[in-house]
């Protein structure tokens, strides 16, 4: 029985012989697949985050540099009469760089980041060239790539193709300086667009530049003083950069409260609070907004209005381009020393003194630099800084005939025309409640009698908000 099998054995013995080694075959073409498949998920893995880190370098890229377009007062310059746009642009294209390189791409800063501006109309960011409306809604496109990123198991492929040893990823972002200024003549229909503001000071100023004076008009409550914005389409009334050309841009007064030193403000005056021209220095009077809930209140203010002023009044809306777009306090009590405490508080103004604040200036360049006060938050006094608490943003109500004083049905509603966006430079250590600003942008959306259809108000926190969009085709 045994020596059949015995042959049998002897007989197959050889076919096992050739079989060696097929296992080790196997399992080196399964290694080859897992490493294909690794590749596939870590570095596919690896590449969508880099693809996400681009996306958001970009998008920071480009709310820098519209957010420098805004703070450079280039929208208070719609057709650019002083031929400013492109030392702004510049600016913002230097923004833009800086910010991106914050933003690493994979570990590394992505390459130079290219930077085109653009409007609806078509036209661009240059210093001169034919009158366009580049300055009511600017937007800045920022594409950021980084064309080095470092691949993992993919690399092994690298041994046969290059390709695989490195890949690119990119990614663009537009942003836009969105300003209602004359937007009467932009929206569908000719209709005002309104924008509604959140998180603005409650000093509510008359429609009045008291810089730009043409004669007194006695009995007409305007007190002499064009207007900041046009009532009819919200066009800006005197365009452009004061350091240039006499425009509203670069403006310096004081505000002060209509009220008295102490106590509420009482009922409001005819003719209404107004702009002085004459007196030393130039002021503007404003009237106390409904405060609601402030929020991130700084510890150093007290009550409502004084949190108000340094921190945010985010529940107040003060909606421009609408009827009766916000409403006044005029019982609010303590108006002058709330004012002056609440904004020493927001601009680290050291007491009585004027020390510890951002400084502006010089405005014989352009965009206004600024430089942190020796009390700002982040320790770098002397150091140039692209915001400030000391930026404002105040609204201008419509302080024309027959408009004012309000009627006994909306005796606490004024109407909202516009918007300033201020600096403030210092509260004054003498007089109490006044403020001394600099005008830095305008925006403008006219008193809305035009208005037949109501279109959903825009959001933001500054007269010229800036805001992520998808640009239109070209």
């Amino acid at each position: 029985m045994l020596r059949p099998l015995i042959r049998r054995a002897r007989h197959s013995a050889p076919h096992r012989s050739r079989e060696r080694g097929v296992t080790m075959a196997l399992v080196a073409l399964a290694m080859v697949g897992m490493i294909a498949m690794a590749a596939l998920s870590i570095d596919i893995g690896t590449l969508y985050q880099a693809s996400a880190e681009a996306q958001k370098s970009a998008d920071a890229a480009a709310l820098a540099a519209a957010k420098v377009l805004s703070l450079s007062g280039m929208t208070g310059d719609p057709t650019n009469i002083n031929g400013q746009w492109q030392q702004a642009c510049n600016a913002a294209t230097a923004a833009a760089q800086t910010v991106a390189n914050q933003n690493p791409i994979g570990g590394s800063p992505p390459s130079t980041p290219t930077v085109n501006f653009f409007s609806t109309d078509g036209s661009g960011c240059t210093s001169s060239g034919p009158n366009s409306a580049f300055g009511v809604n600017p937007m800045v496109t920022v594409k950021v790539t980084q064309p080095n990123l470092s691949t993992f198991f993919a690399h092994i492929f690298g041994l046969f193709n290059s390709s695989w040893r490195t890949a690119t990823v990119a990614a663009t972002a537009t942003a836009e300086v969105y300003n209602p200024s004359n937007s009467g003549t932009l929206a569908p229909g000719g209709d005002i667009v309104p924008v509604q503001p959140r998180s603005v000071k409650p000093w509510i100023v008359p429609n009045q530049d008291p810089l730009n004076v043409f004669g007194c008009q006695g009995g007409t409550g305007i007190s002499g003083c064009k207007p900041f914005v046009n009532l009819a389409d919200g066009s800006i009334r005197n365009p452009g950069i004061n350091a240039f050309n006499a425009g509203v841009i670069g403006e310096q007064f004081n505000l002060i409260p209509d009220c008295n030193s102490s106590g509420a403000c009482g009922v409001p005056a005819v003719p209404p609070p107004v702009a002085s021209s004459t007196s030393s220095p130039v002021t503007l009077q404003y009237i106390p907004g409904q405060v609601v809930s402030p929020v991130a209140v700084p510890s150093c203010a007290a009550d409502a209005y004084e949190q108000a002023v340094a921190g945010c009044e985010q529940a107040s809306a003060y909606q421009c381009g609408v009827q009766l777009g916000a409403e006044v306090d005029f019982t609010q009590a303590s108006v002058p020393s709330d004012t002056s405490t609440g904004t020493q508080c927001l601009i680290h103004q050291t007491g009585g003194t004027t020390v510890g604040q951002d400084i502006l200036g010089p405005l014989t360049t352009y965009p206004f630099p600024i430089k942190a006060g020796s009390g700002d938050p982040l320790n770098v006094s002397g150091s140039f800084i692209t915001n400030s608490n000391s930026i404002v943003t105040v609204p201008i109500y419509d302080s024309s005939v027959p408009t004012w004083p309000p009627t006994p049905t909306n005796a606490n509603n004024v109407t909202i025309v516009g918007f300033l966006q201020v600096f403030v430079n210092q509260v004054d250590p003498v007089i109490v409640g006044s403020v001394a600003v600099t005008v830095l942008n305008v925006s403008g959306c006219g008193n809305g009698q035009t208005t037949t259809v109501s279109p959903q108000p825009v959001y933001g926190t500054s007269p010229v908000p800036v805001r992520l969009i998808t640009p239109p085709p070209s």
